[in-house]
């Protein structure tokens, strides 16, 4: 199942962003090579994050965003998450 994470940024998460990107980055690529993360990168209006991921339960997103560097350093001051159905494209590894 698909779900949309959407970070919204602190009132210091453009200064603290740079602190912790790696770490973000990095656990993100761990997801990534696990086929989990579909796409994910900051809004442009510094709003936040937009971050796309494939799990199994809405509690294994839960779980991965409580121990993001971004939630646990306060760069994300609140996070939703959204359950999402892939409509167009059309997801090849998972058709509707």
């Amino acid at each position: 199942m698909k779900f949309v994470i959407i970070g919204k940024d602190g009132v210091d998460g453009a200064r603290l962003r740079p602190i912790h990107r790696s770490a973000h980055l990095e656990r993100l690529q761990a997801w990534a090579h696990q086929g989990k993360v579909i796409l994910a990168g900051p809004l442009t209006d510094q709003f936040g994050s937009l971050i796309v991921v494939e799990a199994e339960s809405l509690e294994e997103v839960q779980a991965f965003v409580n121990d993001d560097p971004y939630m646990r350093h306060g760069i994300f001051q609140e996070v939703t998450i959204h359950p999402f159905l892939q409509v167009f494209p059309q997801d090849t590894k998972n058709p509707s």
